[in-house]
């Protein structure tokens, strides 16, 4: 049974629908950056969630080559994730897409080393024909935050995130969102195969006592 990081994490991937507050480790992403409208057609971030998937399936099927990674085990492709932040604002402006400044990730087994991970976007960019350079091998230790799990279209988020400022005021925190620590999100669902108002979206926000 290949390793599910969702199904043994579920502190971090299946929170409830309701604010828990939550001590996130250090974990390593293939990220990429990238700015504008998430939505637009054959726009940056559609680009860059191509390069994520065509490294992480890389690094996913590299038994079957001649790269030998230690301590690897098969296991699932973990779901896609992103940063986001808009204008250097600590809040959201969902009308104003095109404003958005995004990092695209999805998340890597402990024992990918940089050295894979380079072998890795290498081999993807020739065997997939695709420029994968603009990869990068990110470690993100985002500590103390407050999450939920929300259902519904992204547009409708600010419900979920006011639920969250009112959780954090009654247990003693204030949300520490900047340029450091941002708005973070774990899709759990594929948006094209799922109706909009049953969307599965992790909601995450790094906190500080207030």
């Amino acid at each position: 049974m290949a390793f599910d990081f969702k199904k043994e994490y579920k502190e971090f991937y299946m929170p409830p629908k309701k604010p828990v507050i939550v001590d996130v480790p250090e974990m390593r992403y293939i990220a990429v950056s990238g700015k504008g409208d998430p939505n637009e057609e054959d726009g940056e971030y559609k680009q860059a969630v191509g390069v994520l998937y065509a490294v992480a399936y890389t690094l996913k099927m590299s038994y079957k080559t001649d790269h030998r990674i230690d301590g690897f085990y098969e296991y699932v492709v973990p779901p896609l994730e992103g940063l986001w932040k808009q204008d250097g604002s600590e809040s959201i402006d969902y009308s104003r897409k095109d404003g958005f400044e995004w990092v695209a990730m999805i998340r890597l087994p402990e024992f990918i080393t940089k050295a894979d991970f380079e072998w890795a976007v290498e081999t993807a960019t020739k065997k997939k024909k695709l420029d994968c350079s603009m990869a990068e091998y990110l470690t993100l230790n985002e500590g103390l935050c407050v999450q939920m799990m929300h259902i519904g279209s992204y547009d409708d988020e600010l419900a979920s995130v006011e639920m969250m400022e009112r959780f954090l005021e009654e247990q003693g925190y204030v949300n520490d969102i900047g340029e450091e620590r941002q708005h973070h999100e774990i899709y759990l669902s594929d948006p094209r195969k799922t109706e909009a108002d049953k969307l599965k979206t992790v909601i995450r926000h790094p906190i500080r006592k207030s």
